[in-house]
């Protein structure tokens, strides 16, 4: 797979690199493939590279001492990650794991490489700013529907916001008729599921099963299609009984 100067300005944080920048960062970067269920780094290890994941999906996880996990976020294709030893030169260590949930390639890039680049280039210094802040914003967010909202809540709200990142539109089956909702197919397993939301399998396999019922969504083997995505919405918005 070639990548070209033109595929990283995809990535939020290169938006505004010139195109000589871009070719010097290709050249001190190396492709990485990965396996589904491989990983591309470990929580605590030493944060030499930073990444941007060319094609694939990668979760990035988070355990506690007693191997709780919690799935931090999703990452899809043109987004950077792992980039904390870019910005901290002494010592950085990932601060999750990175596990491929597909066959993944990802661009490595030598974190004290870009660091040395930042010196003279003010747009890399504001686009990760504004990289670590979106990610700062969306742990509030989860954090305020932990603290405030009910679990079908929560689970709800983590269904509609991966099917905005990547939902996959589904195809009416013939015969539906026009009224038919458009939905959206995720290839997620109720696990990662439970790990976004911080709640159990048990729990996130007994709220499918009653919206199955409801005809709101269908699961599958890592598969889940969203039916009625209105309905959806509102079981997020809490006006569902």
């Amino acid at each position: 797979m070639d990548i070209s100067s033109k595929d990283l300005k995809q990535v939020e944080v290169f938006q505004h690199a010139p195109e000589d920048d871009l070719d010097l960062i290709l050249k001190n970067s190396i492709l990485r493939s990965i396996e589904e269920g491989g990983f591309l780094f470990l929580q605590g290890d030493e944060a030499v590279y930073l990444y941007v994941l060319t094609s694939g999906q990668v979760k990035l996880t988070q355990s506690n001492p007693s191997g709780q996990q919690v799935n931090l976020r999703t990452i899809y294709p043109w987004q950077m990650f792992g980039a904390l030893g870019a910005v901290r030169s002494n010592g950085a260590a990932y601060p999750a794991t990175a596990q491929a949930l597909e066959d993944s390639t990802a661009l490595a890039i030598q974190s004290a490489f870009l660091r040395s680049m930042m010196q003279t280039r003010p747009y890399l210094s504001f686009g990760l700013m504004n990289l670590m802040t979106s990610y700062i914003q969306e742990m509030q967010a989860r954090y305020r529907e932990l603290a405030t909202e009910k679990v079908e809540q929560r689970v709800a709200n983590a269904l509609i916001r991966l099917a905005g990142q990547t939902g996959i539109r589904r195809r009416p089956e013939p015969g539906e008729g026009p009224r038919k909702e458009a939905g959206s197919e995720l290839t997620f397993s109720r696990q990662e599921v439970a790990e976004m939301t911080g709640t159990t399998l048990y729990t996130v396999s007994r709220l499918f099963s009653d919206w199955e019922r409801k005809g709101i969504l269908e699961t599958g083997r890592e598969k889940i299609t969203v039916l009625k995505p209105h309905d959806l919405v509102r079981i997020a918005e809490g006006l569902e009984k």
